[in-house]
């Protein structure tokens, strides 16, 4: 019970419950063993005290107030008592604050006493706003003084006051509307029947209720024939059952009287005509009478039945007490009726004395509670009279008691307190006096003293006065209980109780508990009132001096809790409201109390408890509430409804029982697909806010395996816990692929599947509600809008709120369209949908996940070990982010490394994690299957599998099942396979009987519901078939003694794909040859992103699967049948990141291939075949695409429209089938957006037209210039109708109303206007802007304009008033453009503070602000459906932005100069902006967001570093970051940011995990590879850090600054070493030593190098012999000599040992620049500023070679890892390879135009590459291809920015390439013609295909040759 997470939001609770639930925590508080529950909990009870203290602000009851203080002083010595006296002093100074002083309560606790840590039940169910600990004084006095008077006396916090009786609210149902159950029927009938009496109490819905239905006689008449229905059903069921009879009882009070007289009939009937005893309608008779309406119990019929029940009574004696105590029970409340109604004249002989003589024979019963139930019977008999002329004399000679007693009882209006109790009074005093008829009546008995005194136990009690000759107050006192406790009255209840002459009767005492008992378990009574109930009968147990020492009671009163107690139940949920909360922990205090009461050692007590735990509690039944109804009801079956709650309950069996027992965690979400995974919140509480609100769609997005449908079942799981049967809302989980064709009838065909009849069908469509779970939409491979196509919540149609759930990558820009309710042209409200995006794993998560799997699971490793190998691992802590990727993590770790042994050296991927995860499910049902009992010949199948390799043929058979599925079914997941309608399908080959099927079946990964079979997850059947397109065991290894040919049959070529090697004997890995039924050649997987990253990692693992993919490519050039397998192969290669620069294309078949972001310059694709390929910013520059196939190409924009002018701005027309542009010259241009044509030029302002706007009719255009004017035009003439004068300064923006009748201008002049259209004069001037105001905009209802000015503020205007609403503040910039969003609940604004920002219009607060541009922001734009913004900047972007999460989701690149003016089109599909730079750029608004690319920094690089590894590269720049870029691919993997100024040098440690960087901001960072964050700063040089160097044992970083200052720091505690001091100037170079032992350092202009100690820091030697200043030095490979040059032109060779210089270099005419050592270290390799490069030899000192071609200095000079080729960089911006052997220079790199920063060549021995670093802040790579004596340099790859470019590109002779592709091509720059050849141009082409045709001819006969 404990376990309950409140999550009920405190700020929807009133002050009571504010302080009952501090009351409650507090309990628990006090009793939690666990410190950290606690302390947890005190924290709650401090927040629900505030809130209490909050809402009790403006009340000055007292009462209140102390009772919120005395919960601070509670909570006080709770932290007192756990050690916590700091915080307890602070708790109690806000209890004095509230006027109470801590004194009062004994003082604050100082020291623990353990017993003290569990308080005692009379603290637990005291309550807070009591203050009872205050009181206890005045209680104790308060009790003397009631001896006095003999009252009893019950604590004050005990029932307070009285309360009104619990009301059953229901929903009251439309006309002719069909009623949910019948306790709905009998509200309604209630109403009308009480409704002059009550009608001024009633809500006004109530009230407006009653009117129609009063007013409405069909539908009056409808709800009283329902309930004559209801009784006739019950009348004709042969079997009445407890349910049947407590739903026809519930209609008594509220029928007719002539109906109620035929029910009673029935009742009558059934108990007469029952051979057994009928106990249900014997009830049925006790709570029909006792629910009577007043006048519908006759004497005559009360009279029958009394003497029905008598004669069961007799009948039934030596049956069961059970039977025997129902119908005493039933006996009691005909009696009660009788005395109420004042029957008299009972016949003595045939029903009095009989029913008396059965009475009086059960006073010999052992049954506590028939016994008490006989004695309530005989004194109810009493107050019936015989005909008896005694009797009826002695009721006329004591006229005052008859008086008492008359009035005991009110039927309708309640109970007068004071003068019952003096009725009471009378009763005892007129029975005492009565001497003359002693025989009669007995003397009175004494209730106070009669038994206290012979202590005399209940039954002895009851029996001794058990007789027809005394009548007792004690029935009198019960009775009048009764009336209060039904009104609610508990205080005068109480009273009553505590006053009454009889308290000390055990038969009163007895009925008391009993009604106590009953309150305490009605649910009904809030929880006070209960907890009460449960107090007061603790206090009766207690209180010996109050209520006598009766062992009996206080056994009853432990029966009553053990029932209470045993009630409650454990309902397994997720979640609970507030009462569910406080219902549980009630029952848990009720339980405290019983073990408190149990555990008394008193001797009498002690037997009591012993005694009550031998009883069958079931044998003293309370009253605590009336049976569930049937299903169906009586009412359904009158109103034709079938069962449903029946099938409904077996599918809620059935689902909860499927989820069982998982590891589960709470997964986070954000609000949308770009929005931070910092803007986390609880999923599950945001889709319970969904569902209690009035949202139609929530999206839920994720990732493939981010626990999307492990959400969805526990949802369904949740809601089926709370599901409330026949009223609550039915959760259905719809596994989407499982449905055929779900856009129609989805739910009709789920609810088949679960066996439901169309009968019921038919009913829970009718009048049911759902909540649907839809999962799989992609899977699905849905296109349709589920919601619309299934008509959710359209008349006649199903009443659901849908949560469908999708993965993310399977969604474009527009993919809301397919989920929101409404027409798309109308989705303007988004009020109805919601999304959410499940987020990776945090921390924590992750911990939590391992720390409940390791505990549920029986596993290798524990906990620790998982969390080693994470924190070791690279890359792994981000993979298990994913919930399913942690989940096959977690099986495969520890058999795929041993914790602790070279983690750090694994590499864990996605795809080897499902390589792991496979084998280890095939070899665990391997191992299940072998320990299995088989038939004979499954097990022959079993060891034939085995035999052959169980696990290889389990992943075959996975691999062809997954191949089938994407042939077969397009990859819908789900197969259903029924043996006979198969038999002849696909299907047998896998689900079959045989036996090698059945046993593969069971070991692989799948799942099966009946006839459907599925993989247990979709990424499983995703992997299965990128396995059957490349699976690493398929390849063998087989020894090559010749080089390896290329296409065609030749060697390598400079552009052909593979790297060749030499002719030596090599081990290569080598294919089976290219597979034409591969996947790759039949299944287009372009859109398939989940396949794709599968394929892609097995790139970058396995070579040789890319070079597969190459030779697809390559087939594709000569045979269409691999178009398809090319298609997907060169879509694979670039998403991969690898860059096609200068590849040999020429004819590859690629049809359908999404090449977007690929990187293809210099390509040659002449005559390729690339119709309807994606190229969206693809990088083209120079490729040559003549006679390419380009039909339906996608290059994700349009033309864009080139003026001779600035554009300023721009507008579309309101049907879109125009754009208007604002020119520099002062025109307006007109263009039709079908052919981009102009139509029209408005000629009239004199100067910068810098506002466009039309009206919302279309035919006029509303323009504002730098002429200070407006100009109205009409488009259909092409005149200006008006030109609007009054401003005094330039017209920045202008805008048109609506409604279209006025419009709106900002100017310089500070103003804004409002302006009448008809009549061309200024209606308002607004006045407050205190600058110039640069835009305004209407709202779409145009009674409000917003404004934004350099004053940075916007305003928002009434437009009839001229008020200022709002002022929004918070741009630090001029805002420049402002937008309305098209619901109006919003505002954009840009600025020149380089931030948009987006406002609420109803709080004025902002709600993003949105980040990126690089400058000044001009102009923003809302999409038509309000879902998205757009910006444009002075950094020449636009940037389209998530409103929902303000995230960036696309950036358009392209403009060469600022942005002024964006718009989305009226369709929303396109978006057009305006540049400086002439231009409008048109983009497709719907194209894909973008991928990763390699980038460049925004300013000089100024060190390149490759990884030791060689698979990753550094670079720092100018723009203070940091890049880490994929070695082979370019992409940046990370970009660290942290610096705050330049970053000069970085330096990688020796493992290649972390990464030094040094930065003129003064200090050095520490970079986690792995993740980019920054591990560690340090501090402490003054100046700009101008080198770091890492030790080669990784265990120290050496620094040096600006001022010569050089720091050394230890890398276990980032502490500085040593300080090392020498020259005063920048430090230029630092080089440890190979053994790490020594450091050489120089610095600018120094003619010296210092040798330093690296362990000291003392300086060992200071080399000094050059004439002029060093610049540069270099430790040889083995670390004895060192080298260095100067400006002397001299390079040196020093021995570190001694100091003393070995060598000196002459030869170079100027400085000299750079030194490095070969890698052998036998040479040394110079560059200088007389532009050569020298080779010297170490030994001799001669210069072996010169290298000579630059024409400018050469600072960068570096070996290839070989040391046979050198690189040299040159301040001619070139870079030229040289062969070291030789001299000879092999190849120029082609030049940038760029100076050449730094040079690096790649660390690994066997990669040809290295990179450049140039001052644009780009890194390119190149690498080296042999062709056989012949070299070429190749860009590998180079950085981009997501740019479309197509300068220089070839486009001679395309086909197929539409206008608008052409128009774009020739724009940026392509040559060629597509559709036609000129004369000069078929010269060329002439040429270009002699040379094709000559080369081809070279090619056949190289092959021939080999």
């Amino acid at each position: 019970m404990f376990g309950i997470v409140i999550t009920s939001p405190r700020g929807n609770l009133t002050l009571q419950q504010s302080l009952d639930l501090a009351n409650i925590y507090l309990e628990f508080a006090g009793k939690a063993r666990d410190p950290d529950i606690a302390l947890t909990l005190c924290h709650d009870t401090e927040v629900s005290l505030l809130h209490a203290k909050k809402a009790a602000k403006h009340t000055e009851d007292q009462t209140v107030r102390l009772g919120i203080a005395t919960g601070y002083i509670r909570l006080g010595r709770i932290l007192a008592i756990r050690g916590l006296l700091s915080e307890s002093q602070a708790i109690y100074k806000k209890a004095e604050k509230l006027g109470v002083k801590v004194q009062d309560f004994g003082g604050p606790t100082q020291s623990v006493d353990a017993k003290s840590i569990a308080p005692s039940v009379k603290s637990t169910v005291a309550l807070i706003d009591d203050a009872s600990s205050v009181k206890t004084q005045s209680t104790s006095l308060q009790r003397k003084s009631n001896k006095i008077n003999d009252i009893a006396t019950i604590p004050d916090y005990i029932f307070t006051e009285n309360m009104h009786p619990p009301t059953i609210m229901m929903k009251l149902p439309e006309p002719d509307e069909r009623l949910v159950n019948t306790p709905q029927l009998a509200w309604c009938l209630s109403l009308l029947k009480e409704s002059r009496e009550i009608g001024d109490i009633l809500e006004p819905v109530t009230r407006d209720w009653l009117q129609v239905v009063e007013n409405d006689e069909d539908e009056h008449e409808r709800l009283e024939m329902l309930a004559k229905d209801v009784v006739r059903k019950f009348k004709e069921e042969v079997i009445k059952d407890g349910k049947a009879v407590a739903e026809v009882v519930c209609l008594a009070p509220v029928i007719e009287k002539e109906l109620f007289k035929d029910l009673l009939a029935t009742f009558y009937d059934g108990v007469d005509n029952s051979g057994l005893m009928n106990i249900p309608q014997l009830q049925g008779v006790a709570q029909l009478i006792q629910g009577a309406d007043a006048g519908y119990l006759d004497a005559d019929d009360l009279v029958k039945v009394l003497g029905l029940l008598s004669k069961r009574l007799r009948e039934t004696h030596q049956q069961s007490p059970h039977h025997m105590y129902e119908l005493t029970l039933a006996a009691s409340y005909v009696l009660d009726a009788m005395a109420d109604t004042k029957v008299e004249g009972l016949d003595r002989e045939t029903l009095h004395e009989p029913l008396k003589s059965y009475l009086d024979a059960l006073k010999e019963n052992t049954e506590p509670c028939l016994v008490y139930q006989a004695a309530y019977a005989c004194q109810a008999l009493l107050c019936v009279p015989d005909n008896e002329t005694l009797w009826q004399a002695t009721i006329r000679r004591t006229g005052k008691v008859v008086q008492g007693v008359s009035g005991l009882v009110s039927a309708v209006k309640g109970l007068d307190l004071n003068g019952f109790l003096g009725g009471l009074k009378d009763i005892q005093q007129g029975f005492a006096g009565a001497s003359e008829v002693v025989k009669v009546v007995a003397t009175a008995f004494d209730g106070v003293t009669s038994l206290t005194g012979s202590g005399k136990e209940f039954l002895d009690g009851v029996k001794e006065g058990f007789s027809f000759k005394r009548k007792r107050a004690w029935y009198s006192a019960l009775r009048g209980a009764d009336i209060l406790i039904r009104d609610g009255e508990f205080a005068s209840f109480k009273e009553l109780v505590c006053e009454t002459p009889c308290r000390m009767d055990p038969a009163f005492q007895w009925g008391v508990c009993q009604r106590l008992g009953e309150i305490a378990g009605n649910s009904s009574w809030d929880v006070r009132t209960r907890r009460g109930a449960a107090a007061f009968l603790g206090e009766i147990y207690r209180n010996d001096e109050d209520w006598g020492c009766q062992a009996s009671i206080k056994e009853w009163i432990l029966i009553i809790l053990m029932q209470l107690s045993s009630t409650a139940g454990s309902v397994q949920v997720q979640q609970y409201d507030f009462q569910f909360i406080l219902d549980a922990l009630h029952t848990t205090v009720i339980e405290t109390l019983l073990q408190e009461l149990q555990s008394n050692t008193d001797f009498q007590e002690k037997a009591a408890s012993q005694a009550s735990q031998g009883k069958d509690t079931k044998a003293y039944p309370l009253k605590l509430a009336l049976p569930s109804l049937a299903s169906p009801s009586l009412l359904d079956r009158v109103q034709n409804k079938p069962d449903v709650e029946g099938t409904l309950r077996q599918l809620r069996k059935q689902r909860l029982k499927e989820r069982g027992d998982v590891v589960y965690i709470q997964p986070q979400a954000k609000a949308g697909l770009q929005a931070s995974d910092d803007q986390r919140f609880p999923l599950m509480e945001k889709v319970h806010e969904f569902l209690e609100s009035d949202q139609k769609v929530f999206l839920l997005l994720g990732d493939s395996g981010a626990g999307k449908s492990t959400f969805n079942l526990q949802l369904e799981c949740n809601l089926w816990n709370k599901y409330k049967k026949s009223t609550g809302r039915i959760p259905l989980h719809i596994n989407l692929p499982s449905i055929d064709k779900p856009e129609q009838d989805m739910i009709a065909k789920q609810l088949r599947k679960s066996e439901f009849t169309e009968p019921e069908i038919r009913e829970l469509k009718t009048h049911r509600k759902f909540i649907l779970i839809c999962d799989g939409y992609d899977e699905s491979q849905q296109t349709h809008n589920l919601y619309m196509s299934n008509r959710l919540n359209q008349p006649g149609e199903w009443n659901a709120q849908m949560l469908v759930s999708c993965r993310s990558e399977y969604l474009g820009v527009d993919y809301r369209d397919r989920f929101q309710p409404g027409d798309r042209n109308q989705r303007a409200d988004l009020g109805q949908f919601q999304e959410a995006v499940i987020t990776p794993f945090t921390h924590s998560q992750v911990q939590d996940y391992i720390t409940q799997y390791v505990s549920a699971h029986q596993v290798l490793w524990e906990a620790k070990d998982y969390e080693q190998a994470l924190d070791l691992i690279p890359s792994l802590r981000e993979l298990v982010r994913n919930p399913f990727l942690m989940t096959l993590s977690l099986e495969v770790l520890p058999r795929m490394v041993d914790p602790g042994e070279h983690l750090s050296s694994a590499r864990v991927t996605r795809v080897t994690l499902y390589d792991q995860f496979i084998e280890h499910w095939l070899e665990r049902g391997k191992k299940r299957l072998g320990e299995k009992d088989l038939s004979p010949q499954s097990k022959a199948a079993f060891e034939s599998l085995v035999d052959e390799g169980f696990t290889r043929n389990g992943i075959d058979f996975l691999k062809k099942l997954a191949v089938a599925i994407y042939k077969e079914q397009d990859g819908q997941p789900i197969v259903s396979y029924s043996r006979f309608k198969d038999e002849e399908s696909w299907k047998t080959a896998f689900f079959s009987r045989e036996d090698e099927k059945q046993l593969l079946r069971e070991a692989c990964p799948l799942t099966r519901s009946g006839n459907q079979h599925r993989f247990i997850h979709r990424s499983l059947l995703e992997y299965g078939l990128a396995l059957a397109i490349f699976d690493p065991h398929d390849w063998k290894e087989i020894p090559l003694s010749t080089a390896v040919t290329g296409r065609r049959g030749s060697t390598s070529s400079a552009y052909s794909f593979r790297v060749r090697g030499s002719d030596n004997e090599m081990i290569a890995p080598i294919e089976q040859g290219p597979d034409i039924n591969s996947p790759l050649a039949w299944c287009y997987f372009v859109n398939d992103p989940s396949i794709l990253e599968f394929l892609c990692e097995r790139v970058r693992q396995q070579p040789v699967f890319k070079r597969q993919l190459y030779d697809y490519i390559e087939l594709s050039k000569t045979d269409t049948k691999w178009r398809t397998a090319a298609a997907n192969a060169i879509t694979i290669l670039v998403r991969t990141g690898i860059q096609f620069n200068g590849a040999d294309l020429r004819g590859i078949r690629i049809p359908g291939a999404d090449l977007s972001y690929g990187v293809f310059e210099g390509a040659q694709l002449q005559g390729a075949d690339l119709r309807q390929v994606k190229l969206r910013s693809a990088w083209m520059r120079q490729a040559d695409l003549s006679r390419a196939q380009m039909g339906s190409v996608q290059f994700g924009e349009l033309p864009f429209l080139k003026e001779e002018h600035k554009v300023f701005t721009c507008a579309y027309s309101p049907d879109g089938k125009s754009l208007s542009l604002g020119l520099e010259n002062g025109d307006i241009k007109v263009y039709s957006t079908s052919s981009w044509e102009q139509i029209r030029t408005l000629s009239g302002h004199g100067d910068y037209v810098r506002s466009i706007a039309h009206s919302h009719q279309g035919d006029l255009i509303v323009s504002g210039s730098d002429d200070n004017t407006v100009r109205i035009w009409s488009m259909e003439a092409g005149t200006c109708i008006y030109t609007l004068s009054g401003h005094n300064s330039a017209v920045y923006g202008v805008a048109s109303s609506p409604r279209g009748d006025t419009v709106a201008s900002a100017s310089g002049d500070m103003t804004v206007r409002i302006w009448n259209v008809g009549a061309g004069d200024c209606r308002l001037v607004l006045i407050g802007h205190t600058k110039p105001v640069w835009s305004v905009v209407y709202s779409p209802k145009g009674d409000r304009i917003a404004s934004g000015s350099s004053d940075q503020t916007v305003r928002i205007w009434d437009v009839e008033t001229e008020v200022c609403l709002r002022i929004l503040s918070g741009h630090s910039g001029t805002v420049f453009g402002i937008t309305y969003s098209p619901r109006e609940n919003r505002i954009a604004s840009a600025s020149g503070d380089s931030t948009v920002r987006t406002w609420n219009m109803e709080t004025g607060d902002c709600c993003h602000v949105l980040t990126g541009h690089g400058d000044e922001v001009n102009t923003v734009a809302y999409s038509l459906q309000g879902d998205f913004i757009a910006s444009g900047s002075d950094d020449k972007t636009v940037r389209v932005w998530d409103v929902e999460t303000g995230a960036c989701r696309q950036v358009l690149a392209g403009h060469s100069s600022r942005v002024w003016r964006v718009m989305f089109s009226p369709r929303g599909d396109h978006i057009a902006c305006c540049s400086e730079d002439n231009t409008v750029r048109l983009w497709d608004v719907g194209s894909e967001g973008t991928r990763p690319f390699a980038s460049r920094h925004s300013s000089y690089v100024l060190s390149v570093k490759y990884s030791p590894r060689g698979d990753q590269i550094a670079s720092c720049s100018a723009d203070r970051s940091i890049r880490l870029m994929d070695a082979e691919t370019g992409i940046s993997l990370h970009i660290l940011k942290g610096h705050t100024r330049w970053v000069r040098s970085i330096a990688y440690s020796p493992s290649g995990d972390l990464i030094a960087s040094g930065s003129d901001d003064r200090t050095v960072r520490l970079w986690d590879v792995e993740t980019g964050a920054c591990r560690q700063t340090l501090t402490g040089h003054n100046n700009y850090v101008l080198v770091v160097a890492y030790s080669p044992q990784g265990n120290q970083i050496a620094s040096g600054d600006e001022n010569g200052i050089l720091k050394l720091w230890d890398m276990t505690t980032g502490s500085s070493q040593h300080t090392l001091t020498g020259p005063t100037n920048e430090v230029t170079s630092i080089v440890y030593s190979p053994d790490g032992s020594r450091i050489a350092s120089t610095t600018q202009d120094s003619k010296t190098v210092r040798l330093w100690n690296a362990t000291t820091g003392e300086c060992l030697h200071i080399l000094s012999s050059h004439a002029q200043g060093v610049k540069s030095i270099a430790y040889s490979p083995l670390g004895g000599l060192l080298a260095s040059v100067s400006d002397d032109c001299t390079m040196r060779i020093w021995d570190v040992e001694t100091g003393e210089c070995r060598q000196i270099s002459i030869g170079h005419t100027k400085s000299v620049l750079i030194a490095v050592y070969s890698p052998q270290g036998n040479q040394v390799a110079s560059g200088s500023e007389d532009g050569s490069v020298r080779i010297w030899d170490v030994e001799t000192g001669e210069s072996l070679h010169t290298l000579t071609g630059h024409t400018g200095g050469v600072p960068n000079v570096v070996y290839s890892s070989r040391g046979d080729q050198i690189v040299s960089g040159s301040r001619d911006k070139t870079a030229r390879l040289w062969d070291v052997a030789s001299g000879q220079c092999r190849a120029v790199i082609p030049s940038m135009d760029m100076d050449i920063e730094i040079i690096a060549w790649s660390t690994t021995s066997d990669d040809n590459c290295f990179a450049i670093g140039y001052q644009d802040g780009s890194v390119h790579m190149w690498q080296v291809i042999e062709d056989g004596d012949e070299c070429h340099v190749r860009l590998r790859w180079r950085p981009v920015n997501g740019e479309l470019v197509l300068n220089d590109t070839v486009i001679q002779d395309v086909h197929g390439l539409s206008q608008v592709n052409r128009q774009l091509l020739e724009q940026r720059g392509a040559a060629g013609d597509p559709f036609g050849l000129g004369e000069a141009s078929k010269k060329v082409a002439s040429m270009v295909s002699v040379i094709s045709t000559l080369k081809q001819s070279s090619e056949e006969e190289e092959r021939n040759d080999s």
